[in-house]
């Protein structure tokens, strides 16, 4: 494992094409030299938006309805009017991939905030100009190398908090509560930071939901103070449909340190080993049996999988 450079659960190949993309904004789609927001937009002064991450594999979409739920979901919880149906959201993600001829190993980020604003201020009445809706396509294939490298994670002080103060559970623009937690754990060497729950127990990293192995059993969360994450429920139902003993619990650090495997999943990456926590070796520093299993059952659902 190399312990030199710091490695990412996004980390992709550089692509050329990259430099020329096109990308939407609010109805056009213009070369990304040309598509800028306004500093007034509610995103960039104060982090007031939601988004979505996004593939691209083979022409579809994978999970595509279970991903526009989530938007739709949390721009009602934070009185966001999208101001796009569905299907008009759905049309307008193709017509940024066909203007880039894009057809495989793509990342989308489908980003909405509550828009331009009369003043630099907080109230959302201030927001008169209607939403800001980007989507921003890139070839981007993650790095299978990763399998090999592994993830290294720190644990960190920093807890994903009680939906009383910001729902962990909303994928919103502000990040710094993941931020904060991330340049903590690189200060400590590592790669990504593990966060607790409000109570001390495992729960997420700063971009990504964490699963342990212990005697061929996968444990996760109970996913109460984290993102629920797509990709991770995916895995849970490919565990359940595959028997393979799934558990979403609380559990500690102990258990942690103790664990036969460790992975993280995510929309770019899917699955990604962690051979490090704490300065603590996991598996022997390799991806075990039941990652690599986990991995191809979840290659085969997405070629399976509806868009």
């Amino acid at each position: 494992m190399n312990n030199d450079a710091h490695v990412s659960t996004h980390d992709a190949a550089e692509d050329t094409r990259n430099d020329d993309i096109r990308i939407y904004v609010n109805g056009q789609i213009v070369h990304r030299d040309d598509a800028k927001v306004s500093v007034y937009d509610s995103g960039f002064l104060l982090g007031d938006g939601v988004w979505e991450g996004l593939r691209l594999y083979d022409g579809h979409i994978p999970f595509l309805a279970e991903h526009l739920d989530r938007l739709f979901e949390a721009a009602l919880y934070i009185d966001l009017d999208i101001g796009m149906s569905r299907d008009a959201l759905v049309q307008a993600i193709h017509d940024t991939l066909d203007a880039n001829g894009m057809n495989t190993d793509v990342h989308i980020r489908l980003m909405v905030t509550r828009g331009r604003k009369k003043k630099p201020f907080q109230h959302p009445h201030l927001s008169i100009y209607g939403p800001t809706i980007v989507i921003i396509a890139e070839h981007s294939k993650p790095d299978d190398s990763i399998v090999e490298r592994g993830i290294r994670l720190a644990s960190v002080p920093h807890h994903r908090g009680l939906p009383l103060t910001q729902d962990a559970k909303l994928n919103s623009h502000s990040k710094l509560n993941c931020i904060i937690p991330l340049t903590h754990a690189v200060r400590q060497g590592a790669d990504e930071a593990l966060m607790m729950d409000p109570f001390g127990f495992v729960n997420t990293t700063n971009a990504c939901n964490f699963f342990i192995v212990k005697q061929g059993a996968v444990w996760t969360s109970t996913g109460d103070y984290c993102m629920n994450g797509i990709t991770r429920q995916k895995v849970i139902d490919l565990c359940r449909a595959n028997d393979i003993p799934v558990i979403e619990r609380n559990y500690s650090l102990v258990d942690t340190y103790n664990a036969d495997e460790a992975f993280l999943t995510g929309t770019f990456g899917a699955q990604t080993p962690v051979f490090e926590i704490d300065g603590r070796v996991i598996g022997g520093g390799v991806a075990g049996p039941v990652f690599h299993r986990i991995r191809a059952l979840y290659k085969a659902a997405i070629m399976d999988a509806p868009a």
